[in-house]
């Protein structure tokens, strides 16, 4: 093996091993045991096959998010709002879930297209304010996030309320043919396994090998250059928020059919911001996607087990990962900086 690659690793396990460094280094001061609190973790997340499910049940959200954030990202656009996007995929759900009764094979592909459709539609709105109002997109994804989080509360308190119950836990149960098939004695089955890997192959693919994908690179690049070398920069953005916002919707689909059959308050679970982090940690390459988004997926399962264990709060495993991609991202900007140095 080369010397590049031998630099490459270390550019980007360092900042892995240093956030955990950091980690330890503040479970230390607060008086807890380092290595108890992973053990911990690492049984939350692996510790039966129950749970290596409920790992792989969160990683398909994270990685249908992380699949539309490539589109975006490429595009040179910070999608924020594909919070909402998810919540809006599990309110169009909802909805057909509750009106269509039809057979398993059908309604779950129509449930699929209907989240979709709603993740789509909300994208396209941020994508209108980018374009046309220019608003930037964090500011707008950021308004529509919380516009998408009190519809879901209206939603659930006013015209899908429970019969004679005024609660915020959520609706009333889909019926069971709206509910995604598992595996026995599992969480998740085979369907959006299926949807997560197929969506990835076709957004690597369509990336690096097609016109389109040569289009939404130049874009990310500059856009005043790409408007002058003829590609329609307003309709090609507005496009990628439209297929970032499908592949959000999705997710919100496989949330509300697949994990809690019904649509509730915090039915994004924050997997779309975690898809940012994915994203990022990735060097915004597909084919490192689907392992990042399995990380965050394990370690967001497995920090659940901390306050039950050693009454440590769970949003440790938030920071771990907060500090590994705030540390990944500087690594690179400092890399870059040498690099530039060696260069002149």
């Amino acid at each position: 093996m080369t010397k590049t690659y031998w630099t490459n690793l270390a550019w980007n396990i360092g900042p892995i091993i240093l956030g955990l460094i950091i980690t330890t280094l503040a479970l230390l001061i607060v008086g807890s045991n380092p290595l108890q609190a992973y053990a911990v973790m690492l049984t939350g997340a692996f510790g039966d096959p129950v749970r290596v499910g409920n790992v792989a049940l969160a990683w398909v959200p994270i990685l249908l998010a992380s699949v539309g954030l490539l589109i975006t990202f490429t595009a040179g656009l910070w999608n924020i709002g594909i919070e909402g996007q998810i919540v809006f995929g599990a309110i169009f759900t909802t909805w057909a879930a509750r009106t269509f009764d039809l057979p398993t094979p059908i309604l779950i592909p129509l449930l699929f297209a209907m989240g979709a459709l709603g993740g789509a539609l909300w994208a396209l709105l941020a994508g209108v304010l980018k374009t046309y109002g220019h608003v930037h997109e964090i500011f707008g994804g950021l308004g529509l996030n919380f516009i998408a989080t009190g519809v879901t509360l209206y939603l659930i308190l006013g015209p899908w309320a429970r019969t004679g119950i005024a609660s915020t836990s959520g609706t009333e149960l889909f019926r069971e043919s709206a509910w995604l098939p598992t595996f026995p004695g599992q969480p998740i089955g085979p369907i959006e396994i299926i949807v997560a890997l197929a969506s990835l192959v076709i957004v690597y693919f369509a990336l690096r090998g097609t016109l389109w994908g040569l289009k939404l690179k130049a874009i990310g690049k500059n856009v005043r250059s790409a408007f002058w070398l003829g590609i329609p920069t307003s309709t090609q953005m507005l496009g990628a928020f439209a297929l970032c916002g499908a592949f959000a919707g999705m997710a919100g689909t496989v949330q509300a059919i697949g994990v809690w059959h019904r649509l509730i308050p915090s039915v994004s679970g924050g997997y779309g911001y975690l898809g940012i982090l994915v994203v990022l940690l990735s060097g915004f390459q597909a084919i490192g996607t689907p392992f990042v988004a399995f990380f965050f997926a394990a370690v967001t399962k497995g920090s659940v087990s901390l306050p039950l264990d050693l009454q440590i709060d769970s949003s440790l495993g938030g920071v771990l990962q907060g500090i590994i991609v705030l540390l990944f991202v500087l690594s690179q900007g400092v890399r870059a900086k040498m690099q530039n140095k060696i260069v002149r």
